[in-house]
């Protein structure tokens, strides 16, 4: 876990609606690789600031903290999609729903040379070694994760993998030496019946037998349907499900 102030060196749209950003900094050469969930804390200026005031202080949440609101640097939470130390690299995908949050409003306005501080990484991925499969479950907030998941399984692996986006554009290639096995759930095309979109089509797969391994992230309160379903109805453990709300709706996870 370390500060890193970087600056904006790359910029393009994966699907309409993601954009990956690439940013650069000399002290990520000595970034380390955590897992393929990593997250971080993303930190942007404020109109006006060249660079947001964060340090590296050991107590560096207090310290941000304390800033008045006029000065902070917002924080928010994201995902990085992949990590290049020998070139002192990391990209990191948006996705983009306009104004409507300082993240998205920041990534639609993204230009080279924008300069932002990133804080992390840490990672929750830990498949036990019994696991016979893997179900990889997201909304695309989560794709960047199930992404660079799969692209580390090795061959002779089997993922289910089922991820909710916006509309059929959003769709990404996942590649992987494993096979993988996925269902894309579009907004636009499938009516909810009650429940969010993404547990039933948890409830509706077909999971092969064994000893398996859930990765589930997304809006929290499917992800926490999710969680339950593969408990009281599928006999997964605790223990084999890691589980995170990625975001919640008409709410922040990140503090302002």
């Amino acid at each position: 876990m370390a500060l890193h102030h970087v600056d904006v060196t790359a910029v393009r749209d994966v699907t309409p609606r993601m954009r990956r950003i690439t940013v650069t900094g000399p002290s990520l050469a000595h970034f380390v690789d955590d897992g393929p969930d990593q997250r971080f804390k993303l930190f942007l200026p404020r109109p006006g600031q060249d660079r947001p005031p964060v340090t590296a202080a050991e107590d560096w949440y207090a310290d941000w903290q304390a800033l008045s609101d006029d000065v902070r640097p917002v924080m928010r939470t994201y995902t990085i999609r992949a990590a290049r130390p020998l070139h002192s690299e990391v990209d990191f995908d948006i996705v983009l729903h306009g104004d409507s949050g300082p993240g998205s409003a920041w990534a639609e306005r993204v230009q080279l040379g924008d300069r932002v501080a990133v804080f992390g990484a840490y990672a929750e991925y830990c498949p036990p070694e019994d696991a016979d499969w893997q179900l990889l479950v997201g909304d695309e907030t989560a794709l960047p994760a199930i992404a660079a998941a799969a692209e580390r399984l090795p061959a002779g692996a089997y993922a289910r993998i089922i991820v909710e986006v916006a509309e059929t554009a959003e769709r990404q290639t996942l590649l992987s030496d494993a096979k993988l096995d996925v269902t894309w759930i579009s907004r636009a095309d499938t009516p909810e019946n009650g429940e969010p979109l993404l547990v039933t089509a948890v409830r509706e797969a077909e999971l092969p037998p064994g000893h398996g391994y859930a990765w589930v992230a997304g809006e929290a309160t499917a992800v926490t349907a999710v969680r339950r379903h593969l408990i009281n109805d599928r006999g997964l453990t605790a223990e084999h499900i890691t589980f995170m709300g990625y975001w919640r709706r008409g709410a922040s996870i990140d503090p302002t």
